[in-house]
């Protein structure tokens, strides 16, 4: 009876513990596939995290190349050669009292319709300027008055022919003469100092005199004053004084 017992609890035993052939091969292909699926998603997640860090990496250098771009260093700008500064315009020399030319009993006086210069004596005795002047000849043109003129060119014994209309006649009377003499009035631009001027002057022969030019009350009234005793109180300029100046 003990055996029989025996015998049927081994028949029981074997029947929970023993597995059929059919499904342990149906378990380790099951097995098999999680495996391999497995294996497929580890490198589906390897493959996501590749192209994550490449991403990465290119956007930190898209922002390194920006950093570096923003914080070079600044270059200087090309250093432009200096240029000399160009010398104050020459106006000569002279001095000025309540806006008027101080200028001495003799000056030096450019006459710009020849482009010479002459000595000019400033005498406020006389109303009316005058200027050496040669070959003195009256003519018309276009139903006006004109005159043809020289004057003498300095140092030398040649003169510059000049043409101007006739500004007005005056009559001049001479201490030592009994008569009076007419003469003709032109007007003529000029320039003593740093003073530039366009005014009357009489056409009269002044070669038995000093001076070829004498400047009289019609230009010395507000606009010059004398300093009596005092000869060059004004310079003009150099552009004036050299050969071929001019008063542009």
């Amino acid at each position: 009876m003990a055996t029989a017992g025996l015998l049927l609890a081994g028949c029981t035993a074997n029947r929970y513990l023993m597995v059929p052939k059919s499904n342990l091969e149906g378990l380790s292909n099951s097995v098999q596939s999680q495996r391999a699926t497995l294996v497929t998603m580890e490198g589906n997640a390897a493959a996501r995290q590749n192209q994550l860090l490449e991403r990465q990496d290119a956007s930190t250098e898209t922002i390194l190349n920006a950093i570096a771009e923003q914080v070079k260093k600044p270059s200087c700008p090309p250093v432009q050669p200096r240029t000399a500064c160009p010398k104050p315009e020459d106006l000569g020399r002279a001095a000025h009292l309540n806006g008027k030319l101080i200028v001495g009993e003799l000056e030096k006086f450019y006459l710009a319709n020849a482009n010479q210069v002459y000595t000019a004596r400033i005498d406020s005795g006389a109303e009316t300027s005058s200027i050496d002047a040669r070959n003195i000849t009256r003519f018309e043109r276009d139903g006006r008055n004109f005159v043809r003129f020289d004057v003498p060119v300095p140092g030398t014994d040649q003169f510059v022919t000049l043409e101007k209309e006739v500004a007005r006649r005056v009559r001049i009377v001479q201490a030592s003469a009994d008569e009076s003499e007419h003469r003709v009035v032109v007007e003529l631009q000029f320039a003593i100092g740093d003073h530039k001027q366009v005014a009357e002057f009489t056409l009269a022969d002044r070669s038995d005199l000093d001076y070829e030019v004498l400047i009289g009350r019609n230009i010395l009234r507000d606009v010059m004053l004398i300093d009596v005793g005092k000869e060059f109180a004004t310079e003009l300029p150099a552009k004036l004084t050299q050969p071929n100046g001019d008063d542009s």
